[in-house]
């Protein structure tokens, strides 16, 4: 007797997605108008988060953010260099953010992904416009040697808010930042010495730049939350398949004190009107705070 009634359900769950592949916009608007989202969320929440730090054993700081299925791995390398004539007391963080193949059928291979130069510029105005990090910590020698920090961000799976999700992994990644011990070697050259070396009785104390590894001190650390203007509605942390049916995205980046850093809007014609701006901005305020407290579950400062 249960047959039957099996056969309806699938029927009708096969007519749904029908529907859903042909008229998507339409398919989208049916719950919109009842304040909730084909997967379940009201209109103004984020995905669940989660944050892993130092999963990449031969980086000296990494972590893994995953916001609903969209997935970032940050992994920062550190290198010893020349300080520039204009910043002699200071280091450097370059960003880089990649889009393999592997995390969205749109990407082919061989061909770069259009939004990866375009995340990375952005993520690196974000970090030099909040001063998230003091370069100055960076210093080993004023003039002679610096830190030069490679923060390399992989997208493993691209499922909308792909600029959220690369902050987070790159904040995470800072916080699980290890600066390396480094020495004078006997060409009176600064380097960077692996754990066997620490232990080598040929470097005596005078010749050790810093003795042990160390942590960067972060501060104004930068939140992101993407939303979608369509008509009347705002809907936050979209999904990949939501970017692509309503396009008019809205980022606000947030730092620790609640402070704009940076406001972006891409795709679509819809002007963002005061009162849709205020929303995101209260909207980006609450998801920073859920932030915070996923990283300070970690002791992230």
């Amino acid at each position: 007797m249960g047959l039957p009634d099996s056969s309806q359900d699938l029927s009708t769950e096969m007519e749904v997605d029908a529907f859903r592949r042909l008229f998507p916009l339409r398919f989208f608007e049916r719950h919109l108008s009842e304040s909730l989202r084909p997967d379940g969320r009201p209109l103004g929440k984020a995905r669940d988060t989660i944050v892993n730090l130092g999963l990449v054993s031969s980086a000296d700081g990494s972590a893994l953010a995953k916001i609903g299925s969209t997935t970032m791995l940050a992994a920062i390398r550190m290198e010893v260099m020349s300080p520039s004539t204009d910043s002699p007391d200071e280091g450097c963080i370059a960003v880089e953010f990649h889009m393999p193949p592997i995390c969205s059928p749109t990407v082919r291979p061989g061909r770069p992904a259009d939004e990866a130069p375009v995340i990375s510029k952005r993520l690196s105005d974000i970090f030099s416009s909040c001063d998230m990090i003091d370069l100055k910590e960076l210093c080993l020698v004023s003039g002679k040697a610096a830190w030069m920090g490679y923060l390399d961000i992989y997208c493993l799976d691209a499922d909308g808010a792909l600029f959220d999700a690369a902050l987070l992994s790159a904040v995470a990644a800072f916080s699980n930042l290890q600066i390396p011990v480094v020495a004078l070697n006997d060409n009176g050259r600064i380097v960077a010495i692996n754990g066997e070396q620490e232990e080598n009785a040929s470097i005596n104390e005078k010749e050790a730049v810093n003795k042990e590894k160390r942590k960067l001190t972060l501060k104004n650390i930068p939140f992101a939350l993407t939303c979608i203007l369509h008509k009347k509605y705002i809907l936050a942390d979209p999904t990949a398949e939501e970017e692509s049916i309503m396009d008019t995205l809205v980022t606000v980046v947030l730092d620790s004190s609640d402070q704009i850093v940076s406001f972006n809007k891409s795709g679509g014609n819809a002007l963002a009107g005061s009162s849709a701006i205020k929303s995101c901005v209260e909207l980006a305020r609450k998801r920073g705070k859920e932030l915070k407290q996923i990283l300070g579950e970690m002791d992230i400062d």
